[in-house]
């Protein structure tokens, strides 16, 4: 399909940390200043609504996983704030956090554990790999679920109908990036690794489709797993084939070890990766092996326009409260929660069968911009965000719708 490239300037968040000044003897006290006022409680006869939220936080990848709940429990604590009604009764939501350790076991554990807590509905998972077996129990239990970050298309086509998510999937998102890796960075001979997740598998094999689409050829795919730290004999392999492009189906616990060692073995590649690299983690994890410009990734997801200054406003709130920068999901999660809320007072009722069919006709105005799905539960006119890294910082090349 033809794309649309819109040039995004980046858009910084900085903290100005206070110093401490010497004191004059004797100095004048400050004048005492009002507290702000406390956010009034609910009414004892309040609808308790439980929200389930799921996602990694232990493991190799806790800190996407950490970023998804901070989302999630400040999306809580507005919601409250706003003390409002379903049906004739005030709200006070409750969020119910389970980690499921980005493993599809204890994914659908947890799943089960929050169907028989008899949750109002679902944020998450984070990783398609946990997301896909979970969503199977929610639809089994009517429980609308939202995914913030689960790119796989295999998600919202099962026929369930209680499957939505508020990102573009992978067949946009690998294809984009197939065709980018062509047409724009000019890579002719491109070599391929995924981690065999549901993830990596998906979006590494969408990426292969555009790019051969695109006139680029394949010189070499190859495997490791979500767990890996020694890629030397898969990299060894693919630097014989000299590709001039590297893509990367996986996570950025990965993807930073992999880099140091492409940077080891002397590959002149562009790295390129999906959602799951394309963190703020990722320099960190790489270190100096992250030249300028030769990581391009892309995030699900994308706000341009009228939407740029509230949600980087959002992210500053957001870092003072939880003492960390948004690493990728945390305004998606957000806005997920928002959306069940949106849905239940459409409806009048947090009871999932009552509320389900207003989740499928919601038109929301999110921090992440417009949200509509369409008859299997995808957002409508999902946008993408390209990313390189500079200076040892994600920053932003473009938008893409």
């Amino acid at each position: 399909m033809q794309l649309k490239w819109t040039a995004v300037a980046l858009a910084a968040l900085a903290l100005v940390a206070c110093g401490k000044k010497e004191e004059a003897a004797a100095p004048a006290a400050p004048a005492p200043t009002a507290a702000a006022p406390a956010p009034a409680a609910p009414p004892a006869d309040a609808l308790v609504v439980k929200i389930g939220h799921v996602a990694p936080t232990s493991g190799a990848i806790a800190h996407l996983g950490k970023d998804n709940e901070f989302g999630a429990r400040m999306a809580i604590e507005d919601l409250n704030a706003k003390g409002i009604k379903i049906g004739d009764k005030v709200a006070k939501f409750e969020l119910l956090a389970e980690d499921d350790a980005a493993d599809p076991k204890q994914g659908t554990a947890v799943a089960q554990k929050l169907v028989d807590s008899k949750v109002n509905g679902i944020v998450g998972h984070l990783n398609s790999g946990t997301t896909i077996p979970a969503s199977k129990l929610y639809s089994d239990a009517g429980i609308p679920q939202i995914s913030p970050s689960a790119t796989n298309p295999k998600y919202t086509r099962q026929g369930f109908k209680t499957t939505f998510r508020v990102v573009a999937d992978d067949t946009q998102l690998g294809g984009t990036l197939g065709k980018y890796a062509v047409e724009t960075l000019k890579g002719k001979n491109i070599a391929v690794i995924d981690d065999r997740t549901a993830y990596g598998q998906g979006v590494a094999e969408e990426f292969e489709k555009a790019a051969k689409a695109a006139g680029g050829t394949i010189v070499g795919h190859e495997f490791t797993t979500d767990k890996s730290t020694d890629f030397n004999a898969i990299l060894t392999k693919l630097k014989g084939a000299k590709p001039d492009v590297l893509f990367f189906g996986g996570m950025d616990a990965v993807g930073g070890p992999m880099l140091k060692q492409v940077k080891q073995l002397g590959m002149n590649v562009k790295f390129m990766g999906g959602d799951g690299l394309c963190t703020g983690e990722l320099a960190k994890l790489a270190g100096d092996a992250i030249g300028e410009d030769m990581v391009v990734c892309a995030e699900a997801g994308g706000v341009d326009g009228d939407f740029k200054a509230p949600l980087d406003a959002w992210k500053a709130k957001f870092k003072e409260k939880n003492g960390v920068e948004v690493q990728i999901y945390a305004p998606y999660v957000y806005d997920a929660v928002q959306v069940l809320a949106a849905a239940m007072e459409k409806a009048g009722s947090s009871d999932p069968e009552k509320y389900l069919p207003e989740v499928s006709k919601v038109e929301y105005k999110g921090l992440t911009g417009p949200i509509a799905f369409d008859e299997k539960g995808d957002i409508k006119n999902g946008a993408l965000t390209l990313y390189t890294y500079k200076g040892g910082a994600r920053t932003q090349i473009a938008v893409v719708r």
